[in-house]
Parts: structure tokens; C-alpha cells; sequence
């Protein structure tokens, strides 16, 4: 991608036309702390001019057959196919991902969500007879997706693909801080043929652009990923207009050790989970729950494992952990680990003192902590940066009682000595999804969390009907 560029544009009824709003955005490139490009910092009267081109094509879009629909997605999907490396090198220069999982993750995934839901259109019962009536599943209207940067492409394509897909025209928002993948997948939809109006983007501001789609009487889903605190508001705003909601919030996910498991592979694992993408992942096993006769065991292992992320320059194939993704969450994290410490947390690894190489960037110590009370702040709160937290537990009660212990419910590990076994303790926790002794992600499967973690199901089957309302004829 180009070293600098001004981007004045937004995409808005088939076309780049020039934002209607003053103002713009610079973004960051974590690992220098240069400015990469500038994007236009839209405001009410591109988010006008975007719902309004969305609802001039709500019906039009609607009325597109299946097979249409999957023409032109199926174009969508090959040509993310055809930009795997344009993907990747965007991701590690906004994001600061390192290069292997920038390729593996934020750009294989998209694709791996993109195809997944070309079989899942071809397939869906659109139409079902239940009785004496006929059930429609018809679109929910204009989708409002309003997207986080921590997995930038991954959450744009888990939103958009399945609205377009029901028939739904959408306005996308992304993070401020990685706007330039956004901008890409734009040009991909514009370069498949899509209709003027069914997909739309707003680059700006959560509080200014994000605050004006959810709130606009033209959107009729809003559909948003982040923190728990803005999800709040969101579902407030968004509730005065009756619109649905589908909120995807924070995590605080505990990874549960039985005795009989594999601890030496679980909390290499575990390590691994917390650390990629400089921990900036919501469903990270960010608690670590190990019975007490295990703890120092799992303990030395964490930092013997910890000791194999060193920060460095993610466009290096060999770095395993990249900065994170701005100034701001680099003194967030800091401040986590520092204020654990002085709760009286155990520095087993990493710690809150400053990187001081790389150079330049935001970048954290890897941290690992031991003798964390359930009650600290570090163990109930979300801290978005690479930091595992040690707790030890009594019995299987009691492990059940500090995973279910925080106002989260999105993610969980379970590992035991067999399936069946981590099966029945994971049916005990308050989450929505749970992997069993290393069971790997699985994107048909509805992502999603209970309690704070958040409302309603991405990706699969379930992604699709976020996006659909159903209709029932009685003969």
C-alpha cells in the first residue's frame, strides 16, 4: 500500500463522491507512529446522504432473486480471494498485526466467512410451511453496521456479507483507527457490480458518524461490535427508534484446567490465545482457572511459554506480537498491570514498565500475573492488551462459580481428560462459546455472548437471521 495518501471520499450510492463533512482523520501506523494515510471525518450529512442512498435501494435490492444475490457475492468473495496480499499489507500497516497472522487471520478468515456464506444463501429456506401458513423470511431493512478495529476486515465482512445477503442495504462505519481495509473492501463490492445504494460506506468517528447512523429514522437494524459501555448506549439510542439490535461487546473469558487435562499444552495454548494480536481480541482466555494442586506448575509453565513473545516490527516474519493499535490503549493496559501490582498481583512475566525496543510504537510487555484475587480489578475487567491472569481453584464447583464471576459471557476453554467430561463442565458456564480441550474456531458456528458480553449472534446460520423478519400468509 502507499507510504501517505489524502482520501477525501466516502462511498456512498454506487460511487466515491466527496464527504459532505469538514474535517478529517489521520491514521496511525502503530509500529512507526507515522501517519499513513487521512480520511474524511464524516458527520451527520454523509450519514444522511448514505441511509437516504440505502433506502432508495431497500426495495430494489430486496427484490433480488437468490440466484442474483449470489452472482454478485460470489464476485465479492473472489475478489477478496484476489487481494489476500493488498489485505494483509493494509492490516499490518494500520493495525500493526504481525505480517503471519495479518495473512492467516484478518485476511484468511474474511474469505474463509465470505465463502462460508455463499453456500449458506444457496441453501437457506426462505420460504416455510408451517401448518396451515406459509412463512416468509424477508429482509429486516437498511443495516447500520458499525464496526471495531481490532479485527477490521473479519467483523466488516461477518456484518455486510450476510446483510447483502438477505437482501439488505447497507451503511458501514468503521473504526477510526483502521478506516483503510474498510476503504478496500469498499472498492471490492464497487468492482463486483453491486447496485448503487445496497452498500455504503461513512468513515468518522464513533461519537460524531456512529452516534448519527444509529440514531437516524432510516436505519432499521443496527448492528454493532465493541466495548460494553458504548453497546449500552447504542441499544439505548437505537431503542427510542425501535430499530433491532445485535450487539457483539466485550469478554473477560476464563479457560478452565480439570485435573486429568493436558496442563502443559493447555497453558501454551492459553498463552498463545491471549497473546495474538497484542491480546486486542475479545474472546481471549484472559482468565486462567487451574486447581490449586496445579497452580505453580501452571504458573512456571505460563512463563516459560510468556518468554517466547518479543515485541517486535510486524512487517518481520519472524515477530510474533505487534504493537497495539494506538497511544491511548498502550496507557490502558499499562495502567491495568500497574494498578494489579499494586493490588498485590504476582509479576510472573512482562510487567507495566515501558518497551524500549522497538524504539518506536506502542507497544506493552506480555504480561503474565499470579495471586490476582477474583475481586480485582484485573480479573473483572476487560483489558484489551496481551495479560493473562493466574487463579487457582478448590474443586469443580468452584471453578464454575470464578468463570461465571464477572459481568462477561462471551468465550471459554474447557480441558479435561476427555471430551465428555469438558462437554458437561462447559454446559455449567454462563458463555456463549466454549472450546474443548483445543477445539478450534469454527465459523458456521454462531459467535455471540450472554450477559454483558452482549445481544444477539454473528457468523452461520444464526449471522444470516440477524438480518431477516418473517412473514406468515394463513390459507
Amino acid at each position: 500500500m502507499q507510504q501517505y495518501a489524502e482520501y477525501g471520499d466516502q462511498y456512498i450510492d454506487g460511487a466515491w463522491r466527496p464527504s459532505g463533512d469538514t474535517g478529517s482523520i489521520a491514521v496511525l501506523n502503530p509500529a512507526t507512529e507515522q501517519v499513513l494515510a487521512t480520511v474524511p471525518a464524516g458527520g451527520a450529512a454523509d450519514v444522511d446522504a448514505a441511509v437516504s442512498a440505502a433506502r432508495r435501494a431497500a426495495r430494489g435490492w430486496a427484490a433480488t432473486t437468490r440466484e442474483e444475490r449470489l452472482a454478485l457475492l460470489t464476485r465479492l468473495r473472489d475478489g477478496i480471494a484476489a487481494a489476500q496480499e493488498e489485505i494483509t499489507a493494509t492490516v499490518v500497516a494500520e493495525l500493526g498485526a504481525p505480517v503471519g497472522f495479518a495473512a492467516a487471520v484478518h485476511a484468511g478468515l474474511p474469505l474463509t466467512v465470505a465463502t462460508s456464506y455463499l453456500t449458506l444463501l444457496a441453501e437457506h429456506p426462505f420460504e416455510e410451511r408451517i401448518g396451515n401458513s406459509v412463512v416468509f423470511a424477508e429482509p429486516a431493512g437498511v443495516v447500520a453496521a458499525i464496526t471495531p478495529w481490532n479485527y477490521p476486515l473479519h467483523q466488516v465482512v461477518a456484518k455486510v456479507v450476510p446483510a447483502l445477503a438477505a437482501g439488505c442495504p447497507v451503511v458501514l462505519k468503521p473504526a477510526e483507527d483502521t478506516p483503510l481495509v474498510a476503504r478496500l473492501f469498499a472498492r471490492l463490492v464497487h468492482e463486483a457490480g453491486f447496485p448503487a445504494g445496497a452498500f455504503n460506506l461513512v468513515t468518522g468517528t464513533g461519537a460524531v458518524a456512529g452516534a448519527a447512523l444509529t440514531a437516524h429514522p432510516g436505519v432499521d437494524v443496527v448492528s454493532f461490535t465493541g466495548s460494553t459501555a458504548v453497546g449500552r448506549q447504542v441499544a439505548e439510542t437505537a431503542g427510542r427508534g425501535l430499530k433491532r439490535v445485535a450487539l457483539e461487546l466485550g469478554g473477560k473469558s476464563a479457560n478452565v484446567v480439570l485435573p486429568g487435562a493436558d496442563l502443559t499444552r493447555a497453558v501454551n495454548v492459553n498463552v498463545a490465545n491471549v497473546f495474538a494480536n497484542s491480546g486486542q481480541t475479545c474472546s481471549a482466555w484472559t482468565r486462567l482457572l487451574v486447581h490449586r494442586d496445579q497452580y505453580e506448575e501452571a504458573v512456571a509453565t505460563a512463563a516459560k511459554a510468556a518468554a517466547k513473545y518479543v515485541p517486535g516490527d510486524p512487517t518481520d516474519p519472524q515477530t510474533r506480537i505487534g504493537p497495539l493499535v494506538n497511544a491511548r490503549q498502550l496507557e490502558r493496559v499499562r495502567g491495568y498491570v500497574a494498578g494489579a501490582l499494586a493490588a498485590g498481583a504476582r509479576l510472573v512475566a512482562g510487567g507495566a514498565e515501558p518497551v524500549t525496543e522497538p524504539a518506536t510504537g506502542y507497544y506493552v510487555q506480555p504480561t503474565v500475573l499470579a495471586d490476582v484475587a477474583p475481586d480485582m480489578t484485573i480479573a473483572q475487567e476487560e483489558v484489551f492488551g496481551p495479560v493473562l491472569v493466574i487463579l487457582p481453584y478448590r474443586d469443580e464447583d468452584h471453578a464454575v462459580e470464578l468463570a461465571n464471576g464477572t459481568a462477561y459471557g462471551l468465550a471459554g476453554g474447557v480441558w479435561a481428560a476427555d471430551t465428555d467430561t469438558a462437554a458437561a463442565f462447559a454446559r455449567r458456564l454462563d458463555t456463549g462459546q466454549v472450546d474443548l480441550n483445543g477445539g478450534r474456531f469454527n465459523p458456521l458456528a454462531p459467535f455471540g455472548g450472554y450477559k454483558s458480553s452482549g445481544l444477539g449472534r454473528e457468523l452461520g446460520r444464526h449471522g444470516l437471521e440477524e438480518f431477516l423478519q418473517y412473514k406468515s400468509l394463513q390459507y
